[in-house]
């Protein structure tokens, strides 16, 4: 789907209507190691960055930089997506899929720019992690809501 660019997930609510299926977002993140991860929900899925360490067999989180995500996954902050992950050929990039988001029969993400949304099974896009080298890691972000949250998780 061709729409006009969105650079976060509150502009991009629109096209819920028009588009069908879970629409996704990705967190990229660094711990103090400097190792690097990409996590990918649900764009409802509230997540509390200090909870998820131990999901990620990390330490404390901070968001990558601009130019970090240029770097490792090739692309520009808002189309950050699970299908840059093909651009991390040194495999410094580990990639975390939520448990619940893979339970949709259809996941929407920007094809790496953010003017465009596809959709696909998520048995798709875990054939698709896997063939750039990598492990698709399925994570229960529940685990990682915030203190009493009580939306979808």
């Amino acid at each position: 789907y061709e729409h006009a660019p969105v650079f976060t997930v509150a502009e991009s609510e629109h096209l819920k209507k028009d588009i069908p299926g879970l629409h996704c977002r990705n967190l990229f993140l660094r711990d103090k190691k400097k190792r690097n991860f990409l996590v990918v929900a649900g764009n409802d899925t509230a997540v509390d960055l200090k909870k998820l360490p131990p999901l990620l067999g990390s330490d404390r989180l901070s968001f990558g930089s601009a130019d970090r995500l240029w770097e490792y996954l090739g692309v520009r902050p808002g189309s950050v997506c699970p299908f840059a992950i093909v651009n991390d050929t040194g495999g410094n990039v580990a990639i975390f899929l939520d448990k619940a988001m893979m339970a949709a029969d259809v996941v929407c993400y920007h094809p790496m720019e953010n003017h465009l949304t596809v959709g696909l099974s998520p048995a798709d896009l875990v054939r698709f992690i896997e063939a750039s080298g990598h492990a698709a890691h399925i994570i229960d972000l529940a685990q990682a809501a915030p203190e009493g949250y009580e939306g979808d998780v």
